[in-house]
């Protein structure tokens, strides 16, 4: 590494601005609650975990009881820190 950087021509990313209603949050998940999520979009044909899926997830019962327990608690926490 060296001592110091010279960012003079360094240029600033893209500033992704959140829509109305929504909230951004960074989350850390369980290795095996994250292999249900990439199972389920395998399973649907889809590319990536969509909003939508982990609502359904919350509201049904075809994820393991621990995971949607999980689930829950995470979000119930990460809401609170971003209020």
């Amino acid at each position: 590494m060296k001592r110091e950087y010279d960012f003079r021509k360094a240029k600033r990313g893209a500033v992704v601005s959140v829509p109305k209603g929504k909230t951004r949050i960074t989350i850390r998940l369980d290795d095996e609650i994250l292999a249900w999520f990439r199972d389920q979009v395998e399973l649907a044909g889809a590319a990536t975990i969509k909003p939508s899926s982990t609502k359904s997830c919350a509201n049904t019962s075809n994820a393991p009881r621990t995971i949607r327990k999980t689930l829950r608690r995470v979000i119930r926490e990460e809401i609170r820190r971003a209020s």
